[in-house]
Order: C-alpha cells, then structure tokens, then sequence
C-alpha cells in the first residue's frame, strides 16, 4: 500500500483517495481534498497560507529537523528481506513513536514559554499601575493569611452500614 503526500499541505493521501492533477509537461501534483485542489487552482503559494505544513515549519509551528523523521524517509531503492531486520523494526517503532511525541511535547512547551513569560510581565505592569484600585482591606487580609497558612492532612475513614451493604 502506497502512500503519497499531498502537493498543498503535505498530509497523507491513502489508497482511493484524494485527487492527481498531471500538467502538460507530465508532471503530477497529488492532492487530499478539493480545498487543497483549489488553493493550487488559485495558484496560492503553501507557504503562505497558514493551515499548510509548509508554513508551520517555516514559522517554526512544528517540529521540522528531527532524527526521528529519518525513519518515515520514502526509501525508493529495495531492501532484500531479512526476518531479523523486520523483527527489530517492528519492535522499534512504537519506541521511536513515543520518543516522537516526547520531543514534540517539549517543542510545544519550549514554544509556549516566552508568551507566558510576556503575560506575567503584562500583568504584574497592569496591576502596579492599577493597584490604587483595590481597597485597602485586601491587603491587610491578604498579608495576614499568608503568615496563617498552614497545610493538615487529614484522613478521611468511610463507614459502611448494614444498609449499604444490602442494597
């Protein structure tokens, strides 16, 4: 089963699906839906148009340069079958699936870290300039409450009744 990538915005077309544009020179442009389609039709540019694949790895949106990638590379010289070989791949995947999501998971963070380093500034400047606003009173209970503070555990026993124990 062949899978091919989409001209537009690189996401998988599989088997039955999609559309194939053949210009005059015979060269083919797969597409995954009619919107991409009709972008291309458009003659609008990928990496210009927000939602693509192409625009979120120049805008640094995702994850691009990555050794993980290396092993989804479409390969076209053939391989001779090796039992052992298929074994260990097959035994490797989930392990380089889950080491994927691990480093996409710290991108996103990595990304996320200076708009919210920015929003805690903003709002500490918001609240010095407006802090004239809040009564007085809140202050004073809120200095107080944090001298008080203190954490208790405490054990919480559940008893069961005869009458629970039969329904």
């Amino acid at each position: 089963m062949r899978l091919e990538k989409c001209w537009f915005c690189s996401s998988t077309i599989y088997p039955g699906h999609g559309i194939q544009f053949v210009r005059n020179d015979a060269k083919i442009f797969r597409f995954c839906r009619s919107k991409c389609h009709k972008n291309f039709k458009m003659k609008r540019n990928p990496r210009k148009v927000k939602w693509t694949k192409a625009y979120r790895s120049l805008h640094g949106k995702d994850m691009t340069q990555d050794s993980t990638f290396e092993f989804e590379r479409k390969r076209n010289r053939p391989e001779r079958y090796d039992r052992n070989m298929t074994e260990q791949t097959l035994k490797a995947i989930p392990l380089i699936t889950k080491i994927r999501h691990e480093r996409l998971k710290k991108h996103i963070t990595d990304r996320h870290k200076p708009g919210k380093k920015k929003e805690l500034e903003r709002d500490n400047k918001e609240l010095e300039q407006d802090i004239n606003m809040l009564p007085k009173k809140l202050f004073s209970n809120e200095a107080s409450a944090e001298k008080t503070k203190v954490k208790v555990k405490v054990k919480v026993v559940q008893q069961q009744t005869e009458d629970r124990m039969e329904e």
